[in-house]
């Protein structure tokens, strides 16, 4: 039995993400974010899921408040949603009076994490979303550039000791969290979103990482030479709903996976049914836990 999959990120207040939802016929990748507006309806979310053929969730975390969520979520959904536990490299600023300041992570954020995922491995289907974020704005000096790579390290680690793959976030910092990847001696790794060049892009795939292309590719240069670059056998499919929309400014939602495999197919010239089936095997051979869900 063949399947649909798309991985699909939920945010609400504080931010916790949903990974990987798969779907009955032809499976793919596809990330969505859901903003705080479907924080109170997270249960219709995954009704209507469901009900467009949908047979399981990865869920993802940005921050250790973000953990009891997803594991309740897992609990409450146990035939449907897989937990994945990471601390993010941008983290909510609580000494803010900003609700939405945010700030580069700590290595206190990091103590609590650890001991949690410690506790709760043998329930993970993978460690994420972990990596790093040098955008300015967040990461301010070189100090924060450090702690984001111990950080970023010691997750990895903790994932290479668990035998877990990592959903990796590299916003201006592409090539810098491929080489630690590779110092470190990582072989399960999504870089999600990749905004990096092209050419930083190869040496992930010469190491063995995947990459997943959201449906802003329509109007993304840069994503389309990412895939022109990247080999289909390491390119997963994603939305990151409601940012990345196909439309600037306006909600992302998942539906629009299809412009992503439309885009890879025509890049790389090949078919649409092709890219689905590709891709799907890529997912499944990165994410091995789904596989129950998959060929159930």
């Amino acid at each position: 039995m063949t399947t649909w999959m798309t991985t699909l990120l939920l945010t609400c207040t504080p931010i916790y993400q949903m990974l990987n939802l798969i779907r009955r016929k032809v499976a793919y990748t596809a990330t969505a974010v859901f903003s705080v507006i479907l924080r109170q309806d997270i249960d219709d979310v995954i009704t209507k899921a469901k009900q467009v053929g949908v047979a399981a969730v990865l869920a993802v975390t940005e921050s250790v408040s973000d953990f009891s969520r997803v594991l309740d979520l897992a609990e409450r959904y146990p035939d449907f949603v897989l937990p994945c536990l990471g601390l993010h490299p941008v983290q909510p600023d609580e000494h803010s009076a900003d609700p939405k300041a945010q700030r580069s992570v700590s290595l206190k954020d990091l103590e609590e994490a650890e001991a949690i995922i410690e506790q709760h491995h043998e329930k993970l289907a993978a460690i994420g979303e972990i990596g790093l974020d040098f955008t300015p704005r967040v990461c301010k000096t070189s100090e924060d550039r450090d702690v984001q790579k111990e950080v970023f390290a010691r997750q990895v680690k903790m994932a290479q000791r668990f035998d877990l793959p990592v959903n990796v976030h590299s916003r201006s910092a592409g090539i810098h969290a491929i080489n630690l990847l590779k110092e470190l001696g990582a072989s399960k790794v999504l870089l999600h979103a990749f905004d990096g060049k092209a050419a930083s892009a190869q040496v992930g795939v010469d190491a063995g990482f995947f990459f997943s292309v959201p449906a802003s590719i329509c109007r993304s240069p840069q994503k389309e030479k990412l895939v022109a670059k990247v080999p289909i056998s390491h390119l997963m499919l994603e939305t990151d709903s409601p940012a990345l929309s196909p439309t600037k400014m306006e909600r992302n939602v998942p539906s629009n996976i299809a412009i992503s495999w439309e885009y890879v197919a025509k890049i790389k010239k090949l078919t649409v049914p092709t890219v689905k089936e590709m891709t799907t095997e890529n997912a499944i051979r990165l994410f091995p836990k789904i596989s129950k869900f998959v060929h159930r």
